[in-house]
């Protein structure tokens, strides 16, 4: 992104030279008062949408939310049922909102300044994202980041290149319970975790991709990086997914796709053992979006985002191995190869 022309035209008004004393009113009046910084959303196809414009347009918004406003969105969509059924309803709830809807991804950047990917299908995410990177804006991927490793190795990769701060998570990251637990000193060291919640699947992209990401996300944020091999065990009803860190840590996942499905966390560590409290929502995310837009400091190191897809595919392939276990490196390296054969097109 060009960031210097955003801060120009956030910050900088032009003044009649009528006087110094006037000058330095007109620059200090616009100062205090900054334009908003304008978003747009791409893939108008999820619940996310009405929540996330409802937060960031709340005439009451403060803080890291203030001063930046959806203003536009392209409504995208794919064949897949939860994003063809669905598109249309949540399109229309934007257009009532007063957001402009437009009919192509260019003609949205053309409005905003940075942009919210929230399309479901992760599938299209690399597609729709390549236009938002080289036109430098600023982006917020909502989960999945891509539907392949390949695909989210590519994204980093160019996002990298092109120098555009870009991040994704699930909101379940951010949540009270899980911050609440780095937070906490009777923990001692955090040597372990569990993490558990709903896990369908969506056909075409790795199982763990659709909603598993929104308890392996939350291990991640307990564990940190440094998985280096992944064993998984699958039933009708539940997945299994053990990672072992390279320290001798070791952060597993439970996946329940029958009976109760909530989600949950534990945190074993070197003084005692707790569990997460409940609560949250969209809010924490949407404040780490606001903080994100306004600094351009990314709140999850793109690294660590390409090692939550890596875990969640070495998944995948033990399933496919018969619960062997599998190294994030050998994913990785497959992925790596992909990934610059996809951006060399």
């Amino acid at each position: 992104m060009n960031h210097l022309n955003l801060l120009q035209r956030r910050n900088f008004v032009f003044c009649a030279p009528l006087s110094w004393f006037a000058l330095i009113l007109c620059v200090s009046v616009h100062a205090a008062d900054p334009a908003p910084i304008r978003a747009g959303m791409i893939g108008l196809d999820t619940s996310h949408v009405p929540a996330f414009a409802k937060i960031f347009n709340d005439s009451k918004a403060a803080g890291d939310l203030a001063g930046i406003k959806i203003v536009a969105g392209y409504p995208g969509g794919t064949d897949m049922p939860a994003s063809r059924d669905r598109v249309k309803g949540f399109t229309e709830q934007l257009r009532k909102m007063g957001i402009e809807i437009v009919d192509t991804i260019p003609q949205l950047l053309e409005k905003v300044d940075v942009v919210l990917l929230e399309s479901v299908d992760g599938r299209i995410h690399l597609e729709q994202a390549i236009p938002v990177i080289k036109a430098g804006k600023p982006m917020f991927i909502d989960k999945p980041a891509a539907g392949s490793l390949a695909d989210v190795v590519a994204i980093y990769k160019l996002a990298k290149e092109r120098n555009v701060p870009i991040f994704s998570s699930s909101s379940l990251r951010f949540v009270p319970g899980i911050q609440g637990l780095l937070k906490n000193k009777e923990l001692g060291e955090i040597v372990g975790a569990v993490t558990w919640g709903s896990c369908t699947y969506q056909e075409g992209t790795p199982d763990m991709f659709f909603y598993g990401i929104h308890g392996i996300e939350p291990l991640y944020a307990l564990m940190g990086t440094g998985c280096e091999t992944v064993t998984r065990i699958q039933t009708e009803d539940t997945d299994v997914v053990s990672g072992v860190w390279k320290d001798g840590r070791v952060g597993t996942y439970r996946g329940i796709r029958k009976n109760n499905a909530s989600s949950g966390a534990v945190a074993f560590g070197t003084k005692a053992i707790v569990p997460a409290e409940r609560g949250g929502g969209y809010q924490e995310l949407c404040n780490e979006i606001g903080r994100f837009f306004k600094t351009g400091i990314v709140p999850v190191a793109p690294e660590e985002t390409i090692e939550v897809f890596a875990f969640m595919e070495a998944a995948d392939e033990s399933k496919r191995q018969g619960g062997v276990p599998v190294s994030l490196a050998s994913v990785l390296a497959k992925a790596r190869t992909e990934a610059a054969a996809k951006l060399a097109k």
